[in-house]
């Protein structure tokens, strides 16, 4: 392949996040409204944010089998048409960047012109995520997990951890003090489920154990709620009424077997970012200094010190020592994460909320906006296959 071939596959710069929506956020299960109209509610508000008028969608992109389907959204939006509409394999929030992703895969290769990508959730109306009820037969990975009472997502990733925080020295403040910095970034934005309840060292340490190593607050919320961002080609970017956020890079996957079903992948104590990261950051010509802000799912507080080491900001052994509530919180901190407040307070919309806080963050309108925000980097699902990322930036960056 020529030099010249090779630069022209990739995302950097060309498309752009122009709007950003969201519904309010609520604790699962509250929604007044059903999971179709949070949906619209989220790409509306979308497109007031960009001052864009709707019908000019022509793609839909998703993940983690949402079920409001892209013709049912276009027909109720009276979009002109419909050119585009992927949903990302994988389940839970290991898709949220890559679904991102494809959308500019859309626009780039000339399959559409205006994408939108959104996630929605009503508990209330189809049942809470991830509850294992109603299986008669077992298959794949449960077969080798059920039997032995692993029946939900903290005791499956809690073993990952737990490995890792044996063979590094991991200790528990490292997972504390991310709960910490999520918390004390949802006490001030407006959006966050969490916001008025403060979390300190003490009510920590005394919180239940859900399994070990997770305490409670180690552990993601599960709400109700929708939301969206609206993307276009870079040579739209200046028409609309914020400043873009610029796609630079983005990348999915996982490595050698990593979902082997017994338990038994060669890099077990992993976030399945070894390889994907390298390929984030070729794509985006930057590295892990160059990043000054990161939102990085958590599912369990463990995934993100997981992640975080693979995408080279410490070694596995310095978690201890870099993983600090000073080093986390913004503005000032070494990396500050999850500033509004990630899964753990601001809402799990399965990660989609920590792709619109990094455009956010980009914009320079966040509640707690970080010293540097130029380059902004979202982690998504660790230890889930296929996981994704990708970094944001600002026209300066390109």
């Amino acid at each position: 392949m020529t030099g010249r071939a090779r630069d022209e596959r990739t995302l950097r710069g060309r498309v752009a996040v122009i709007g950003i929506g969201e519904t309010e956020y609520y604790r699962h299960g509250a929604s007044p409204n059903p999971e179709f109209k949070l949906a619209l509610k989220a790409i509306l508000a979308a497109c007031e944010d960009a001052g864009l008028d709707p019908r000019e969608i022509d793609g839909f992109s998703s993940y983690s089998d949402d079920r409001s389907e892209a013709s049912r959204l276009a027909a109720a939006l009276g979009t002109h048409r419909l050119r585009s509409a992927t949903m990302q394999w994988g389940g839970g929030g290991g898709g949220c960047s890559a679904a991102v992703a494809n959308a500019a895969a859309s626009i780039v290769a000339g399959l559409a012109d205006c994408v939108v990508v959104f996630r929605s959730l009503a508990q209330a109306q189809y049942g809470r995520f991830g509850q294992a009820a109603g299986i008669h037969t077992v298959s794949g990975e449960r077969s080798y997990l059920m039997p032995y009472g692993v029946l939900a997502p903290p005791q499956r990733f809690a073993m990952r951890v737990q490995r890792y925080m044996h063979e590094h020295g991991v200790r528990q403040e490292a997972l504390r003090a991310i709960a910490l910095a999520s918390y004390h970034h949802a006490q001030a934005n407006p959006r966050a489920v969490m916001r008025g309840k403060p979390l300190d060292i003490e009510k920590y340490d005394a919180s239940r154990w859900i399994v070990e190593p997770f305490h409670l607050y180690d552990c993601c919320m599960e709400n109700d709620g929708a939301a969206a961002l609206v993307l276009v080609s870079a040579e739209r970017a200046s028409d609309f009424r914020h400043k873009p956020a610029y796609l630079l890079g983005a990348a999915f996957g996982s490595g050698h077997r990593a979902a082997a079903t017994a338990h038994n992948a060669p890099l077990y104590a992993t976030a399945n970012f070894g390889t994907v990261a390298s390929d984030l950051y070729r794509m985006a010509g930057v590295g892990p200094s160059d990043v000054g802000v990161v939102q990085a799912y958590e599912n369990f507080t463990g995934g993100v010190v997981m992640a975080l080491a693979e995408h080279g900001f410490f070694r596995p052994e310095k978690a201890n020592d870099f993983l600090t509530f000073d080093n986390l919180i913004a503005p000032s901190g070494r990396l500050p994460l999850n500033t509004s407040g990630g899964n753990l307070a601001e809402c799990y919309m399965h990660g989609f909320e920590l792709v619109l806080e990094a455009v956010r963050q980009v914009r320079g309108a966040s509640a707690s906006q970080a010293r540097r925000n130029d380059v902004a980097l979202v982690i998504g699902g660790p230890m889930v296959t296929p996981a994704s990322n990708l970094i944001l930036g600002s026209e300066a960056t390109l």
